[in-house]
């Protein structure tokens, strides 16, 4: 009985032991995610400021090629 009593408590152990592994990997992959979420979200910042500049530098392209051509419409008359 006694040996079946010490059995069954190191097994509860192991089960406790356990539960508790898995519950500090769960807090590290929490930790991990919450981290990546903030990098993306930099990472969109980011990204829309450069869709903005090459918007801006597509526009002035533009306004310059339209003044070269006007430009050259002048000087070709």
């Amino acid at each position: 009985m006694a040996a079946s009593v010490h059995q069954q408590d190191a097994a509860t152990g192991e089960i406790s032991h356990n539960a508790g592994s898995a519950a500090d990997g769960t807090k590290t992959v929490a930790s991990d995610l919450s981290e990546v979420a903030g990098e993306v979200s930099e990472a969109r910042v980011s990204a829309q400021t450069l869709l903005k500049a090459c918007e801006r530098v597509a526009s002035v392209a533009e306004d310059l090629r339209e003044e070269v051509e006007s430009f050259l419409g002048k000087v070709a008359i």
